[in-house]
């Protein structure tokens, strides 16, 4: 259940689009041509159909699809893509509107960490654990 204080959708969304341009002008140019071509979807939760999948109804955000390397090799049944779960993120950031968006980050990062070939262990070296 989100925080009772969650702000109207249009903001949070604003907000959360905000962050990952903000992050994608911040990469390296090459990194950032990669990132740029991986759509990211805003949610507020994970659909009924990613929960019976087994994943958590509090998580933060998913990538799904090709990582990077094997793009056209395997037989994904999606599109690569992220999908952040932006009520979520407010409900853990306790209605802080600079931790939503510090948070909106570091799930963006996270989840093209995984893209990119890099798995959990990877990520917890980074700090995107």
């Amino acid at each position: 259940m989100p925080a009772p204080d969650l702000p109207p959708w249009p903001t949070l969304l604003a907000w959360a689009r905000d962050e990952v341009a903000e992050t994608l002008r911040a990469m390296p140019a090459d990194l950032r041509a990669r990132a740029q071509s991986l759509p990211v979807t805003y949610e507020p939760f994970p659909s009924s159909a990613l929960v019976d999948e087994g994943m958590e109804e509090d998580l933060l955000g998913l990538f799904v699809g090709e990582e990077m390397a094997e793009t056209g090799a395997t037989q994904a049944p999606l599109p690569a893509q992220i999908l952040i779960f932006l009520a979520n993120i407010w409900d853990y950031a306790e209605g802080d509107a600079a931790v939503f968006r510090e948070e909106v980050r570091a799930t963006y990062l996270h989840e093209l960490g995984h893209y990119l070939g890099l798995d959990e262990d990877d990520l917890d070296a980074r700090g995107l654990g």
